[in-house]
């Protein structure tokens, strides 16, 4: 299969002047991870991350993903452990905290994504959960193209179960029913959605 690319849809970087073109910036590599200090946020300029922590089992428990224009850090968050693991290559400015009230659309838009992901993973049934996490995955790192809308990230299926509270096994069967109904198509290890997200209303 082939594609056109049309319109990225995915965040782009703040336009903020006062956050721009003096911020000291740091290159990490997929699956490093990005210190956690209580002394400065980090805003996204290229490439994706997931925050996470893990339970006295060691059980993953996803907090959040997260791309260009968006802030993370220790400071955003109140639980431990916390980790900042890069999707991708990545790079990031640092934000001092004199200048964070600068950015106050990237800190609610910080809010509502946790909010918004957070009320996805207590959805029932789990086929319902797993698709609204897939339009949510197509709204904030998706891209147009000639048949649908690109999820620009490539997710595991085990990282989709931690994220979602269910077995890799669970995933990778409803993935490959919602592929048989025409509700997914797949590029390489990417996902395309082809219809409208309002189908979400036909999943039980």
């Amino acid at each position: 299969m082939s594609f056109t690319s049309l319109n990225p849809s995915s965040s782009s970087a703040s336009n903020n002047p006062h956050l721009n073109g003096q911020l000291p910036q740091q290159l990490f590599s997929r699956r490093e991870v990005i210190p956690t200090r209580n002394d400065i946020l980090w805003r996204i300029e290229r490439g994706a991350v997931r925050t996470v922590t893990w339970s006295e089992d060691g059980a993953f428990i996803t907090l959040g993903y997260w791309g260009p224009g968006d802030l993370i850090g220790y400071a955003l968050s109140n639980v431990k452990p916390y980790h900042i693991e890069c999707l991708t290559s990545v790079e990031v400015s640092i934000l001092p905290p004199r200048i964070w009230h600068l950015d106050i659309n990237a800190l609610l838009s910080h809010i509502q994504h946790s909010e918004e992901l957070l009320s996805i993973v207590h959805r029932k049934p789990i086929s319902l959960r797993l698709w609204q996490f897939l339009v949510w995955l197509s709204e904030k790192f998706g891209r147009n193209v000639e048949q649908g809308t690109l999820i620009d990230l490539n997710v595991t299926h085990q990282e989709i179960s931690e994220v979602l509270n269910t077995t890799r096994v669970t995933v990778t069967r409803l993935l490959q029913q919602f592929e048989e109904q025409g509700m997914l198509l797949r590029y390489k290890r990417r996902i395309i959605l082809p219809l409208p997200n309002k189908l979400t209303k036909n999943i039980v």
